[in-house]
């Protein structure tokens, strides 16, 4: 399983020679100007939630490469009255996709389309596949919820947001890694913006200090599990 960081929520995922994207708001992120969307390979789509900054390049992606979107069920609604495929989910629910199985989860966050209408209950998800287990919190505050994940699927990975102020900062990341029994953190949704900047030594040192492993990517970069 290969994941590449395509800056603030965005991530493309890899098993075998399936495509993935997970929230991509690329085209306006001026840290992002170097990676070309028109060139991003997409099988599914992954969406957490319906806020701008995580949706944003969804249509002009799916058009361009047939995608499943994969979401909540109002958000695959809005997009397939667009004309795009797309497979709904709710909170709770599994589906043995081509790629693995991705269990839909609970988020705290709020959730709108860029007009204001309604997009759902937000959400993460868990991926088991290709003999690795991964969890994409989405934009989350930390929540006992995330105590249910290690009962059923032990993590190889735990993607949070650690950009404080509309998600989890750094110390509730590093509460929310040991609610889900995974050490090895990829941290996302920071320093897109003002309100979200940290300070990347000092979120290392405090993971360090718990004896967790927090990994920070450079937009493109990308890591192999």
């Amino acid at each position: 399983m290969k994941i590449t960081f395509y800056g603030h929520a965005s991530l493309g995922i890899e098993v075998n020679d399936v495509h993935i994207l997970v929230d991509p708001f690329i085209s306006a992120n001026e840290k992002a100007s170097h990676i070309d969307i028109h060139s991003l390979k997409a099988d599914y789509i992954l969406l957490t939630h319906a806020h701008q900054d995580h949706i944003l390049d969804v249509e002009s992606i799916a058009k361009r490469t047939d995608a499943v979107i994969i979401s909540n069920f109002e958000i695959v609604t809005h997009f397939q009255n667009k004309g795009l495929e797309g497979h709904p989910m709710n909170h709770g629910g599994n589906w043995d996709f081509e790629f693995g199985n991705v269990k839909y989860v609970n988020a705290i966050h709020t959730s709108s389309f860029p007009d204001g209408s309604y997009g759902g209950q937000p959400g993460g998800f868990v991926i088991e596949g290709e003999h690795k287990n991964i969890y994409i919190a989405g934009d989350t505050a930390l929540t006992m919820d995330m105590k249910l994940i290690p009962l059923q699927t032990q993590l190889d990975l735990a993607i949070l947001p650690i950009g404080d102020n509309f998600t989890m900062g750094i110390d509730d990341a590093i509460l929310a890694s040991d609610f889900v029994q995974c050490d090895k953190v990829l941290g996302y949704h920071y320093d897109t913006f003002g309100y979200i900047e940290i300070d990347h030594e000092e979120a290392k040192r405090k993971f360090f200090d718990k004896n967790k492993d927090l990994m920070l990517l450079e937009i493109g970069e990308s890591l192999e599990l």
